[in-house]
């Protein structure tokens, strides 16, 4: 949607129906991840001030939705699944499948354009770590987490997230 397409502009600045129009010309894809791991991806790259991972939770539960960081906010609040038809979403630890999909679909060799990506390694690297990280939480804290992120939860299969045990 050539006309009103700049890098700087929000898709808020834009009526309704320049909306509708926008977004039916492109192919939409979203990218989700467990918002437990966004945690834990988010305090290991040191965004968190805190010493600890569970004071960490707690700075992201007392900031909550208006003071939260991108990193860490919930997934629906920032994407906007319920509003936006996605054409793609793609789930964090399938990549390789899902990547590999999307660019057979559009038309590209999807072999030579992926990185080499190694999803068992990262999906056993995500369970380890979160068992760990989980265990530092107050079970006050697991319950805050799990309703903090409700909404992600039930909008996109994380199965195997702690927050949705």
């Amino acid at each position: 949607y050539r006309r009103l397409h700049t890098k700087e502009t929000q898709l808020s600045k834009f009526n309704q129906t320049e909306i509708k129009a926008m977004l039916g010309s492109y192919t939409k894809v979203l990218f989700v991840r467990d918002p437990f791991h966004r945690l834990i991806a988010t305090f290991l790259q040191g965004m968190g001030i805190n010493p600890s991972f569970s004071s960490f939770v707690q700075e992201v539960l007392d900031g909550g939705m208006h003071r939260g960081g991108v990193a860490w906010k919930p997934l629906v609040s920032l994407c906007r699944p319920c509003l936006i038809q996605y054409d793609y979403v793609v789930m964090f630890g399938f990549l390789r499948q899902e990547l590999g999909h999307l660019l057979r679909r559009a038309g590209l060799p999807a072999g030579s354009l992926l990185p080499e990506l190694t999803d068992s390694q990262v999906q056993w690297t995500y369970r380890w770590l979160s068992e760990q990280m989980f265990s530092e939480l107050s079970a006050q804290q697991k319950k805050q987490l799990s309703r903090f992120y409700r909404w992600d939860l039930a909008a996109f299969l994380f199965s195997s997230s702690f927050l949705s045990e």
